[in-house]
C-alpha cells in the first residue's frame, strides 16, 4: 500500500510539473524573445568582435540554427556544416580550434533551453535516480525511467569521447550529409507508421537502452540525435509525444557530458581563441532562445500530428544539396 501511495504521489508531481510547463507557455515565449533580442542587440553592437574572424551576426545565425535543428529531428551538426558551406563562410573550417570551442558554446545554449523547459521533469527524475541509487533497487516507474536515461547515455558518451572528431572529419562532407538526411528521413517515416502503444511510464530499461544506443549513429552529421532517438522510440511503439519527450530528456546528460568534456579539453586547458568572446555569447544566447521555441512548437504540434513535415523537410534539403552540388555552385566537399 505504501508503495502504491508513493507512486501516486510521484505521478501527481510529474503531472503537476508538466501542467506547470504548459500553463507557462506564454512565459516561455517571453523569455525566448528576450534572449533573441539580447543576441540581436549584441550582434548589432559588434560586442567582442574582431575583424577577419567569425562575426557576431554569423554567430547569431549559427546559434539560431543550432537552437532549432538540435531540438527538431533534422540534424544540428548537418545544418551547422551546411550553413557556412552555402554562405561561403570559411573561417570555421580554416580554424578548427575555434570551431571546437564555438561548438561547445552552441550546445551549452540548447542545453540551457532543455533544462529550463523541463525543469520540473529534471528535478523529478533526478530525485528518482538518487532514490534508486540509494536503495540499490528500482521500485517505481519514475525510478525505472531515470535509471534508463542514465544507462542509455553511456554507450553514446563513450563512443563520442573516443571517436567523434574522427567521425565528423570523415563523414562531415556536404554530399555525405545529403545522403544521411535522406536515408534517416525514410527511416523516420517508416517508424512513424507504427502504432502508438506506450507512454513514458511504459518505457522499461530494455527499450530505454536500445533508444540510447541509437544515439551513436547521431555522431554522423546529417543523422540527427533527436531524429534517431525519436525514430527508435517510434519503432518500439512509443507514442509520438513520449518519443519526443524521452529524446529531450536523453539530450540533457549526453549534451551536459559533451559540454563538460569539450569545455575542459578545448576551453579550460587551452586559451580561448582571440575574438571569441562576442561570438560565443551571441551564439549561446541565440541558441537558448530559439531552442525554447523549438521545444514548445514540436511538443504542441505532436499532440495532434505526426512527423511527416520533418521527413519532407529532410528530403527537400537533401534534394537541394544534390542540386547545388550538381550545378557546380558549391563543391561536394570543403
Amino acid at each position: 500500500m505504501t508503495g502504491e501511495i508513493q507512486q501516486l504521489e510521484q505521478d501527481a508531481v510529474a503531472d503537476e510539473s508538466r501542467s506547470l510547463t504548459f500553463r507557462s507557455r506564454g512565459t516561455v515565449y517571453v523569455i525566448a524573445g528576450v534572449l533573441l533580442l539580447i543576441s540581436i542587440v549584441l550582434a548589432a553592437l559588434r560586442i567582442g568582435e574582431q575583424a577577419g574572424r567569425l562575426s557576431d551576426w554569423q554567430a547569431l545565425a549559427l546559434g539560431a540554427t543550432q537552437g532549432f535543428s538540435e531540438l527538431l529531428p533534422i540534424s544540428s551538426s548537418g545544418h551547422l556544416i551546411l550553413l557556412p558551406w552555402l554562405a561561403d563562410w570559411t573561417y570555421l573550417e580554416a580554424h578548427p580550434d575555434f570551431n571546437k570551442t564555438f561548438d561547445v558554446a552552441l550546445h551549452l545554449g540548447t542545453l540551457v533551453a532543455v533544462v529550463a523547459y523541463f525543469w520540473g521533469d529534471v528535478i523529478l527524475y533526478l530525485r528518482a535516480f538518487l532514490r534508486a541509487a540509494g536503495a540499490r533497487a528500482i521500485r517505481t516507474d519514475n525510478e525505472r525511467l531515470a535509471v534508463g536515461i542514465a544507462i542509455a547515455t553511456v554507450p553514446a558518451a563513450i563512443v563520442g569521447a573516443l571517436g567523434e572528431s574522427a567521425i565528423e572529419d570523415h563523414l562531415g562532407q556536404p554530399w555525405q550529409i545529403c545522403i544521411s538526411l535522406a536515408v534517416f528521413a525514410i527511416l523516420l517515416y517508416v517508424a512513424d507508421r507504427r502504432p502508438e502503444e506506450a507512454t513514458l511510464q511504459d518505457l522499461g530499461l530494455k527499450r530505454s537502452i536500445l533508444i540510447g544506443v541509437s544515439q551513436i549513429l547521431a555522431l554522423m552529421p546529417g543523422v540527427s540525435r533527436s531524429g534517431i532517438t525519436i525514430t527508435a522510440g517510434r519503432f518500439s511503439r512509443l507514442n509520438r509525444d513520449a518519443s519526443a519527450r524521452f529524446s529531450f530528456l536523453l539530450l540533457i546528460p549526453i549534451v551536459l557530458g559533451a559540454v563538460l568534456y569539450k569545455g575542459l579539453k578545448h576551453v579550460v586547458l587551452e586559451p580561448l581563441p582571440a575574438g571569441s568572446t562576442g561570438p560565443f555569447i551571441v551564439g549561446t544566447v541565440a541558441a537558448a532562445g530559439v531552442g525554447l521555441i523549438a521545444i514548445d512548437v514540436l511538443l504542441g504540434y505532436l499532440r495532434k500530428h505526426d512527423y511527416t513535415p520533418f521527413v519532407l523537410y529532410r528530403l527537400a534539403l537533401a534534394v537541394l544539396i544534390a542540386l547545388i552540388i550538381l550545378s557546380g555552385w558549391r563543391g561536394a566537399s570543403f
